[in-house]
């Protein structure tokens, strides 16, 4: 592991982490090695944990959800990421044609995803720097000024996750295996 940072246990975990961890091993049934490494900084574990408890509660599907997590995994490149999401994804039974296009960077069929696949790329991509024109042709796609900062939410969400994962460099978790995912199965390039 980079830089040698420890994965956590929920005993070994600062005590400020501990709650945290518990809260994440009884949802998921185990504690990801990302939150186990990020439980180094209680801050940045309860942050992300946070963060991912408001961004669940938006008015977008879960598929709108994944769809930009998983589009700011592939861009960032976090083959952690891009691994967890598509187990999530698929425990939440959002399309395998959705994931899987996802996973290799290629357009959505639906013209209302991919509408939500590209401007989160436009976001993550500018640094939040969109221009008038592409926030109203994502609007015009049938979307919201709501949904825009949503985007931003999510975007900062995979800041947290995928910036500590290049970091820290956890382990993929046994659960996250079989759908392991590196940048070579990307067809498109970031």
């Amino acid at each position: 592991m980079k830089n040698n940072f420890k994965i956590h246990t929920i005993q070994s975990a600062p005590e400020a982490s501990k709650p945290i961890l518990e809260a994440a091993k009884k949802k998921m049934g185990f504690v990801p090695n990302l939150m186990a490494t990020m439980s180094e900084s209680p801050v940045m574990v309860e942050s992300y944990l946070t963060l991912m408890s408001l961004f669940d509660k938006s008015r977008l599907s879960e598929t709108e959800r994944q769809i930009i997590l998983m589009t700011n995994n592939r861009l960032n490149g976090c083959t952690y990421c891009m691994a967890a999401h598509t187990a999530v994804s698929k425990m939440a039974k959002v399309d395998d044609d959705v994931i899987e296009a996802l996973r290799s960077g290629s357009e959505l069929n639906d013209p209302k995803l991919e509408a939500l696949r590209q401007f989160a790329i436009i976001i993550n991509e500018s640094r939040g720097w969109a221009t008038d024109e592409q926030v109203a042709d994502f609007i015009a796609a049938g979307y919201t000024k709501e949904t825009v900062l949503e985007v931003i939410v999510g975007t900062s969400l995979k800041v947290l996750s995928n910036y500590s994962t290049h970091i820290v460099e956890p382990e993929l978790d046994k659960a996250f295996l079989p759908v392991a995912w590196n940048q070579e199965m990307a067809l498109e390039t970031p």
